[in-house]
């Protein structure tokens, strides 16, 4: 591939629909000590929230984001979805993890070892697929002080998502050819793509046979609603729109989100992808130590805050001495 062709980057975030918010709040922050970076509204949706759950400062690629809908049925997971989240832990926690999700009500089982990397699973409160995965790739990650979970122990991000799909090919060339994806390998019919091949930059497949494949519609808690892919900048993003757009897909124009830029579009086998800047970043209406304690709205919904806030349940955040 052209070094000089734009690409993605590794992956920026992934958002999931959860169930009830202060139950998604207490596991992400409490039980796997991420930082909540961000208390927003779906932008789309802005009668429930927004969650992010980052590092100490929200580095692209450590944002795992959720829409809570609390009336939703649990979600099973389908042909044409993402259907499990791995992150990054560092090598030797796993022990560590064991002992601390066992505590917490969850039940992750036995380790095991796939692509050479030692993993556990487990699902979150609302049905969630989740890994741990100990691996020493470099990473983008900023320890956060405050974290119930000690530092040497911290997840560091996504490390992958897992795709189920009926075909391999077509996913396979829109993430090689167009999105600057290198296939990695297979292991226990996964199929491993990355774009530099660290940790962080991983989309897993595997062909699955089901019928009837999942609509483009997700719904139920524990669905992953869409995987976000890093650009560096708008001008890089818009490049690969157009590309992705000559291939013969069909991408939404740029969306500000405020805190990044966003393009969406359905890869071949259904799952939403959306490109989204690294920038500007979770701090341009936030100070650092301030992350997460309020709720952010973007300034187009400023003059609706009354009202937002009105229909949204009251939240627990940890505080600084979590």
């Amino acid at each position: 591939m052209d070094p000089t062709a734009p690409s993605v980057h590794g992956l920026h975030h992934v958002t999931v629909i959860a169930g009830d918010p202060q139950e998604n709040v207490d596991f992400y922050t409490r039980v796997l000590g991420m930082r909540l970076v961000k208390k927003s509204v779906n932008q789309d949706a802005p009668d429930t929230y927004h969650l992010f759950y980052a590092d100490a400062v929200g580095s692209p690629g450590t944002d795992l984001t959720f829409f809570p809908w609390p009336g939703l049925p649990p979600a099973q997971p389908r042909v044409g979805q993402i259907v499990e989240v791995p992150f990054a832990v560092p090598s030797g926690s796993l022990g560590y993890w064991q002992e601390r999700l066992r505590a917490h009500g969850r039940s992750p089982g036995a380790v095991d070892t796939q692509f050479g990397e030692r993993r556990i699973r487990f699902e979150d409160p609302h049905g969630l697929r989740l890994a741990l995965v100990e691996t020493d790739d470099e990473r983008e990650w900023v320890p956060w002080e405050h974290s119930p979970v000690p530092a040497e122990h911290q997840v560091r991000g996504m490390h992958a998502v897992r795709l189920w799909e009926h075909e391999r090919a077509p996913t396979e060339r829109l993430l090689t050819d167009v999105l600057g994806f290198e296939a990695m390998g297979t292991d226990d019919g996964w199929h491993r793509y990355g774009v530099d091949g660290g940790s962080g930059t991983l989309a897993e497949v595997k062909v699955v046979d089901q019928q009837p494949r999942t609509s483009n519609r997700v719904g139920g808690t524990g669905a992953v609603h869409h995987a976000a892919w890093r650009t560096r900048d708008s001008d890089e993003e818009l490049a690969l729109r157009d590309k992705i757009e000559r291939v013969g897909f069909q991408p939404s124009p740029q969306i500000d989100r405020h805190w990044f830029r966003s393009v969406y579009f359905r890869e071949p086998g259904g799952v939403l992808f959306e490109l989204a800047t690294d920038g500007p970043g979770f701090t341009v209406d936030e100070e650092p130590a301030a992350l997460g304690t309020s709720l952010v709205l973007p300034p187009s919904m400023e003059d609706r805050r009354e009202e937002i806030e009105a229909n949204l349940p009251p939240l627990d955040i940890p505080g600084p001495t979590a």
